[in-house]
């Protein structure tokens, strides 16, 4: 139990996804000592090859093996393991400054919510430090997710966060892989959870350090993540549009054959009718499906929802 007079009666628990951060790890346990010696810090090893776990151990870590690779399988065993009020979730890369940590935490608490984004800022000073591919893609995606999604976000592909328990305990994690970020974001949209966003510091990795991260590959992973979430979850918007797009074409090509038949009395193309015919049964069928899968979205909504619901939010847990 928290002791610290500024979050008081709040469990606060650090989880740190980390795969080969021996030299970076280390630092990222350190600066929680120092700036967030109330909370409990939990390492979840991805299987590294180095000894990420044995330094995280030595610097004070509870050490977690999770030998399912990807950041998304991570993920998952970290909020299904972690019994807390609060969770600060953090790469460790010791890439974010945890300085504005406590502000952060305190975000949350006074607006009573779920989760709270630290949006990465750097100085420039260094063009490795916030790649300008990963900065595009980064933006790109993120207008992605808020057109479908709704919402205002600044940086959804960010890997320093703050959650709620109701939003941990209510969180069911699909991806693998880097693309868990833009699941997390989802996530808080499609149950408008109350969220906020604030810029944190950026700085480059410590030396002899790599980043795992892959512009092309992970960037379109995320990218279809982002087509399945919009499948699954906006199933009505995406087979209207297929439905639309077929009725159209339908009725484009229909046209020459009905003023033929008016003139003629004919239909000359008789294949092309029964072709088109077959195109505006397949445009109702879409939307008929849409329909379908809609409604089974709601339920699925409504019962992820009342996981939510069922736990109280984090404003009530701090209160002594």
């Amino acid at each position: 139990m928290n002791d610290d007079p500024t979050f008081p009666a709040l469990r606060i628990a650090a989880v740190i996804p980390c795969f080969n951060e021996a030299l970076a790890i280390g630092q990222v346990i350190e600066e929680f000592g120092r700036v967030l010696p109330e909370a409990t810090v939990h390492v979840f090893d991805n299987n590294s090859s180095d000894d990420t776990a044995g330094v995280a151990r030595a610097a004070g870590a509870t050490v977690t093996q999770v030998p399912l690779r990807g950041k998304g399988n991570v993920a998952r065993r970290m909020f299904a393991d972690v019994e807390a009020d609060v969770y600060v979730m953090v790469d460790g890369d010791a890439t974010y400054d945890l300085a504005e940590v406590r502000r952060l935490i305190e975000t949350l608490i006074d607006g009573n919510l779920d989760m709270v984004v630290g949006y990465r800022i750097d100085s420039g000073a260094e063009a490795q430090t916030y790649r300008a591919g990963h900065r595009f893609g980064n933006r790109m995606l993120t207008a992605a997710v808020a057109r479908l999604f709704g919402g205002q976000l600044t940086d959804m592909l960010s890997g320093y966060r703050v959650f709620s328990r109701r939003y941990a305990k209510s969180f069911p994690a699909v991806s693998e892989g880097f693309e868990i970020e833009t699941e997390l974001t989802v996530h808080a949209l499609e149950l408008r959870m109350p969220f906020a966003e604030l810029p944190v510091h950026y700085r480059p990795r410590p030396e002899g350090s790599h980043s795992k991260l892959s512009t092309y590959r992970d960037g379109w992973k995320i990218l279809k993540t982002i087509w399945r979430l919009f499948i699954s979850e906006r199933p009505l918007l995406f087979f209207s549009w297929i439905a639309y797009l077929l009725a159209i074409g339908s009725a484009i090509g229909a046209v020459p054959l009905a003023i033929t038949y008016m003139e003629t009395g004919l239909v000359p193309r008789l294949p092309t009718a029964v072709l088109l015919t077959g195109t505006m049964l397949s445009a109702m069928l879409a939307f008929v499906c849409g329909i379908v899968l809609h409604t089974v979205t709601i339920g699925r909504q409504e019962a992820k929802r009342l996981r939510y619901l069922s736990m109280p939010g984090v404003r009530h847990r701090a209160d002594p």
